[in-house]
């Protein structure tokens, strides 16, 4: 990930390429300061061909309002977990990496599996993949152990579920 790729599509394909292809050796080699840029834009570029496949895929008769939903959803989603991820990770186990590194494995593990989680019914396979890759990330560029991995995952899986529920009565569901 050199500079002169700062936010190409060819940066973009590259990165999606070594993720999808060589995920160990990709979260190996990502530079202690990815910054936050890089990441963010290939989140971007990801949740768009999401938010466009989706939209395209079901007809909706208000494709901008689902599209909106779908964009804010997608980004906002990564943002929150990885928000939590560092939040437990200081939390629990009193060590931490910056959040722009932490940001980056969530960014580009969750851009490369939403380019297929526009598929009915690939939920099963997809979400397993992308928090194998998040776990892949902090194992490879964070010298973290599975324990770690697997606590730091759970516990904000379970945080993010449990503020979700207590939201839920504050949300209209009806149009």
């Amino acid at each position: 990930m050199d500079s002169r790729h700062k936010f190409s599509f060819q940066f973009y394909f590259d990165t999606l390429i070594k993720v999808m292809g060589e995920p160990r050796t990709f979260f190996s080699e990502l530079p202690s300061d990815s910054g936050f840029l890089k990441p963010l834009f290939f989140l971007i570029v990801s949740s768009t061909f999401f938010t466009g496949a989706c939209v395209v895929s079901t007809m909706s008769g208000i494709p901008v309002y689902l599209g909106s939903i779908l964009f804010v959803n997608a980004v906002g989603m990564v943002l929150i977990a990885s928000g939590l991820g560092y939040i437990v990770m200081r939390l629990i186990l009193g060590r931490s990496v910056s959040y722009k590194r932490l940001f980056s494995i969530y960014a580009f593990s969750s851009g490369t599996t939403l380019l297929a989680a526009w598929i009915p019914f690939s939920i099963w396979v997809i979400e397993p993949w992308k928090w194998w890759l998040i776990g892949t990330g902090m194992s490879r560029s964070c010298g973290l152990k599975i324990w770690q991995i697997v606590l730091i995952i759970g516990l904000s899986v379970i945080i993010m579920i449990l503020l979700f529920r207590a939201a839920m009565p504050f949300v209209s569901l009806s149009h």
